[in-house]
């Protein structure tokens, strides 16, 4: 591998890659830590990666196994310490824009309820929504960034959507619907 192909795929995944960061840490600043962290680690392993395999795949696994590495130190220093230790804030600031003042309020209120919906997933289950909706990533290759078997990658995206599904399913039924005149 060469820098050229580094700066390429930095160019061509690291919107993505950043996105990610930022829903796994839930802070901006840590988000930019694990990003920078997860580029380090691919330019230390550069000679080995293949350029022809998924490079995205293969960053998503790194910031994935960083992160929870960090979250393994930090409940070993709580436990350790015995301090309450904050793993991450939620400091997101969501916005997007929509075609009128009341669209706009009513999508970001549903964008929210959804994002909070997701965070208040177990880890675990959100780490694979995460993978499967945000990143696209078939189950397949998500079984292959999180080192888990492909059964409980299906058993774990099944019970997120079902957590989901109970959350949301009021924000849903009780949406206004847009009425044809």
């Amino acid at each position: 591998m060469t820098n050229t192909e580094l700066t390429k795929w930095i160019d061509a995944y690291g919107k993505e890659i950043f996105s990610f960061c930022r829903w796994l840490t839930g802070c901006e600043p840590e988000a930019e830590e694990l990003y920078q962290d997860t580029w380090l680690v691919v330019v230390r392993r550069l000679e080995q990666l293949d350029a022809g395999g998924n490079v995205k795949s293969y960053c998503l696994s790194v910031a994935l196994r960083l992160w929870k590495n960090k979250r393994r130190r930090y409940a070993r220093r709580q436990r350790i310490e015995g301090e309450q230790l904050s793993v991450g804030s939620r400091c997101f600031e969501w916005e997007r824009q929509a075609p009128s003042p009341e669209q706009r309020l009513l999508s970001r209120e549903r964008e929210r309820e959804v994002r909070k919906a997701v965070e208040e997933l177990p880890w675990r289950q959100r780490i694979i929504v995460l993978l499967f909706y945000m990143e696209e990533q078939p189950l397949r290759r998500i079984a292959e960034i999180t080192g888990l078997p492909l059964g409980t990658v299906k058993s774990r995206l099944y019970h997120a959507r079902k957590t989901l599904y109970r959350k949301l399913k009021d924000l849903y039924e009780t949406a206004p619907e847009n009425e044809e005149e």
